[in-house]
């Protein structure tokens, strides 16, 4: 296996024609070191993710909330409480990075605007996100949240994210979108009580298969 960090492939061992394979703890001390977006990022800083190359579930979300940059723990929140009520999954199981890995499209708090937190910073994915999945070789299930994640792990621009949610079951059983977790998100989970109703009582059903 050949990552790359930083968009770079690294270098050759002599008298070969394949890379040499970056330790993921050299990788993860990379991405946990990165200032690209630090004058655009009002807290500064502080990249945080869950990584594991046994995963078996990627959970794949938009950016780390306030509160999760303070406490570095992902979806350390009212958004991660409710996440883990769906996924019927206990705290101590959500944060078995051996079976659950957490890489959010921007992995930095991005900030905060009228309508909620700002989307994640692009520069994030387009530096981090490959190296960060490539590790990822057992995944089983990947659960795509909100609109960047999805845009990127269903690589297909349906009119919105409601609709691609409704069309879950064209990505079963291997890829689910969700909707976001946050309390903001009350009023689309009042409209649509099909998802709680229909698809969460599936979903854990999946989760509880793949956690084994």
């Amino acid at each position: 296996m050949c990552l790359r960090t930083a968009g770079r492939p690294v270098a050759s061992s002599p008298g070969t024609s394949q890379c040499s394979v970056v330790p993921l703890a050299s990788l993860v001390a990379e991405v946990r070191a990165c200032r690209r977006c630090a004058p655009q990022l009002p807290l500064g800083p502080r990249p945080v993710f869950q990584l594991h190359p046994a995963a078996r579930i990627l959970i794949a979300a938009q950016a780390p909330s306030r509160k999760v940059h303070q406490s570095g723990i992902p979806f350390d929140d009212a958004s991660g409480d409710r996440l883990r009520r769906w996924l019927g999954l206990s705290r101590e199981a959500f944060y078995d990075a051996a079976r659950v890995a957490i890489v959010p499209m921007g992995l930095c708090f991005p900030g905060s605007g009228r309508a909620g937190d700002l989307p994640p910073r692009p520069e994030c994915a387009t530096t981090w996100r490959v190296p960060l999945l490539r590790p990822l070789q057992r995944l089983r299930l990947t659960l795509a949240i909100g609109h960047h994640a999805q845009m990127f792990h269903l690589r297909e621009a349906a009119p919105s994210v409601t609709e691609r949610i409704k069309a879950w079951r064209r990505y079963w059983p291997t890829l689910v979108p969700l909707p976001h977790p946050s309390p903001r998100n009350n009023g689309w989970l009042s409209r649509n009580p099909w998802f709680e109703a229909e698809l969460v009582p599936r979903l854990q059903r999946r989760i509880a298969e793949v956690m084994g």
